[in-house]
């Protein structure tokens, strides 16, 4: 039986479209109303046990049974249609303000472009929304981002931001390891990139970030994006170090009495002694393992958990992402200033990121 309603605003990509057609390669103009919708089967049904896992967020809402899904929000007409045809729904709105304040809705996916994505979640909160995901990237400036989690926040409304690979529960195992000292004191974390769009560093941060320095930014690129393509290193309040180090591998948590990484899958070493004395061997991984294309399933999933009283915040939340934006702004600056260190907070938080066209 559902208990809660939940709606979509954006059918675009991630609101609808990747679960039933091919993403467009034509290039247009993300304002426009009329964009380029490819050949979809609007019939498609999915068949978990052999593989095929939902991935837009109106199929994974539909797909829920403590969810009903029951409207949508989208600029363009046709592909409002495709949703009345594919859910059999009528509750279809071409303006977003409409839908939230008429259908009461508990549960919200924001799938817009990045641009008034803030604007949007804000406005779901006065509505009396309950729980919100919006997609990545959160938002352009740190300003929208802290709007957007402070209301949240004022609202006790979980923020998801992003349906990524570590809202799967491997990832909460992986915390509970490092949290509960399966790892002994954590030296140091690194991986390949500090991109707030997918921060997995940050679920194993304690600390407030205190400084940056950061090295090997370019200018921006013809995809539109300006995002941070270097290497660097973050410290926090509390001594803890992540290094941003390119051909580093996914992520890696290095303790004084083990280690955790994810490569394919999550691996766990930890010291034991040996006939040969103390060795770091590694051990069967205690939990789920991680499967990739669960990314929006699980981002639901922990939103329903945070209404539910069973999670504090969703893996990847708007708290977290923001910290992470915050992190890779700082990481630009530092570049720009020959790698010297630059001080967290920033205190202009109108500095942002720019991103490929599409978003």
């Amino acid at each position: 039986m559902a208990r809660y309603r939940g709606g979509v605003i954006g059918l675009g990509w991630m609101g609808l479209l990747s679960d039933l057609g091919q993403r467009p390669r034509t290039r247009y103009d993300i304002e426009d109303i009329d964009r380029p919708t490819p050949e979809l089967d609007i019939h498609r049904r999915f068949h978990v046990h052999e593989g095929e896992i939902p991935h837009s967020w109106s199929e994974v809402i539909w797909d829920r049974p403590e969810v009903e899904l029951v409207a949508a929000a989208e600029r363009d007409p046709k592909r409002l249609q495709i949703f009345k045809e594919r859910y059999g729904l009528d509750a279809v709105y071409a303006d977003a303000d409409a839908m939230l304040r008429a259908e009461q809705l508990d549960i919200v996916a924001i799938a817009t472009n990045t641009r008034g994505r803030t604007d949007l979640a804000c406005l779901a909160v006065e509505s009396g929304v309950r729980a919100i995901a919006v997609e990545k990237p959160i938002a352009h400036t740190l300003a929208e981002a802290d709007q957007m989690v402070e209301a949240c926040n004022k609202a006790d409304v979980p923020l998801g931001a992003g349906a990524i690979p570590a809202n799967h529960p491997s990832y909460a195992t992986a915390q509970n390891l490092v949290a509960d000292g399966a790892l002994g004191e954590v030296l140091s974390i690194t991986t390949e990139a500090p991109h707030a769009q997918k921060q997995s560093w940050s679920l194993f941060v304690d600390g407030t970030p205190a400084w940056v320095s950061g090295c090997g930014d370019q200018p921006r690129r013809d995809s539109g994006s300006n995002e941070f393509t270097g290497q660097g290193l973050l410290v926090t309040d509390r001594g803890e170090c992540i290094f941003f180090r390119k051909g580093s591998g996914l992520l890696r948590v290095t303790g004084s009495t083990g280690e955790i990484a994810l490569e394919d899958g999550w691996r766990l070493w930890q010291d034991r002694t040996t006939p040969h004395g103390s060795e770091r061997i590694e051990i069967p991984w205690p939990g789920p393992q991680f499967q990739s294309g669960y990314n929006a399933v699980y981002g639901l999933a922990d939103l329903i958990d945070c209404l539910e009283g069973r999670l504090d915040e969703p893996k990847n939340s708007g708290r977290r992402v923001t910290v992470a934006l915050e992190v890779e702004i700082a990481l630009k600056e530092s570049s720009a200033l020959n790698g010297a260190q630059v001080q967290l907070p920033l205190p202009d938080r109108s500095l942002g990121l720019h991103y490929d066209w599409f978003r």
